[in-house]
């Protein structure tokens, strides 16, 4: 009596249409078919469907793959038979246990050479695509839309020996091409972020209020100046605070209060709050910007926690200094980390989001750290970045697909009306 098993991969293409997965699983079933492996996508009508399954009696097979001919034929789709050898098998389920990465394509949309150059990277590192998925909506011909934009995300596996040289390259890539890219280890932190940081000047808002200040105060081009420095990386964060907050004495406190109730929010920056806040995100404004202007944003989106650098006011004007210790680049990092501790949180599921040299420590301590419409510099040592779409982006680095996000919104709506 013949009692070996036979592994073989079925693979099915053509149109889509309800029922086929249905159909082909009834008939494995009659056989007593062990599913090993199975996976489905369906793009622009086309099915392409792959079920490699294991018959236990070998002598069954050839019936089982004439019955899946005829219904395949019946239903007018196309069937491949392939056999996989126990080797070859178990040689696949070995490398399951490699490490697991996912790399985030996004921008207003992807090209081929984009694809092309980025998988390059990844087969250059020896390192096998399990799976690749759009996480954005089908993409209009007509995108003359602001809000078009293109996401994928792949899941690759495999031993990689140099972290830093993929990471690198892709950055590069980035910047070559005008395409966002995310370098992720897919780990059990990645699936449960809980606590987001921003910066708040040219991150959350479009403006660094420290320069509406100085423009109202006829000091623009001289803080400006100093600004610039700053977040460049060429000078100290707390000595360019101590000269511009000086050069702002004088200035009325109703100045101040004009400015917070008009702030221009970022693109992208409604739609994050609101998706995240409804998913039990905390969220922090970790500022080198002013509190008072904090605050208008804390009371807008619900933010949870607010650390930014408070204005010293006398008899309704700003006196050129300023209260208690400075926020910079080490204090944000300091926050962050003590923020997570309060709430439980490790550090590898926060996230923090910056545009500026001063931003780097807390994105580089945050277990996904991303800099926002940045410098150069500042990309090149974060490692992830946004620059192609607004503040929304960061959904998709979080595997958020457009559907969840439409979801999350709507659900929204319905709770205000």
């Amino acid at each position: 009596m013949v009692t070996e098993h036979e592994i073989i991969l079925v693979s099915i293409t053509g149109e889509d249409r309800p029922g086929v997965t249905t159909a082909m699983t009834e008939v494995l079933g009659k056989y007593g078919a062990e599913i090993l492996d199975i996976g489905q996508a369906d793009i622009h009508h086309s099915l392409s469907l792959g079920i490699l399954f294991r018959i236990h009696n070998k002598i069954h097979s050839g019936d089982a793959m004439k019955d899946l001919l005829f219904k395949a034929s019946e239903m007018g789709v196309n069937i491949k038979f392939s056999w996989v050898s126990d080797e070859n098998y178990e040689s696949w389920v070995n490398r399951q246990g490699m490490e697991r990465y996912i790399i985030t394509l996004l921008g207003k949309s992807l090209t081929a050479e984009q694809v092309a150059r980025v998988t390059k990277v990844i087969a250059g590192e020896y390192l096998n695509i399990d799976s690749i998925k759009r996480l954005t909506g089908r993409i209009p011909l007509d995108k003359s839309n602001e809000d078009v934009r293109s996401c994928i995300e792949l899941s690759v596996r495999g031993s990689l020996k140099n972290r830093s040289r993929i990471q690198r390259n892709l950055v590069q890539l980035s910047a070559e091409l005008d395409v966002d890219i995310s370098f992720q280890e897919d780990n059990i932190f990645r699936r449960s972020r809980r606590l987001i940081c921003f910066d708040m000047d040219s991150t959350l808002i479009k403006t660094e209020v420290i320069n509406e200040l100085a423009d109202r105060a006829g000091v623009g081009d001289q803080v400006r100046a100093i600004t610039e420095l700053a977040m460049r990386g060429e000078i100290d964060f707390q000595e360019s605070f101590t000269k511009r907050v000086a050069l702002l004495k004088g200035l009325d406190e109703s100045v101040m209060k004009e400015i917070a109730e008009n702030l221009p929010i970022m693109e992208g920056a409604e739609k994050l709050m609101s998706v995240l806040k409804r998913c039990g995100f905390k969220v922090a404004i970790l500022s080198g910007g002013f509190s008072y202007f904090g605050e208008q944003l804390k009371k807008r989106f619900g933010v949870d926690y607010v650390y930014a650098n408070e204005l010293e006011i006398e008899d309704g004007k700003l006196t050129g200094r300023y209260l208690g210790d400075i926020v910079d680049g080490k204090r944000k990092a300091e926050l962050l980390r003590l923020i997570a501790q309060v709430e439980h949180i490790d550090p590898q599921q926060t996230i923090a989001v910056g545009d500026g040299a001063n931003d780097l420590p807390m994105i580089n301590l945050a277990g996904l750290g991303i800099a926002f419409h940045a410098k150069p510099k500042v990309k090149e040592s974060a490692g992830q970045s946004i620059s192609t779409i607004g503040l929304d982006g960061i959904l998709y680095f979080l595997g958020f697909r457009d559907i969840h996000i439409d979801e999350n919104l709507n659900l929204l709506l319905k709770k205000k009306l």
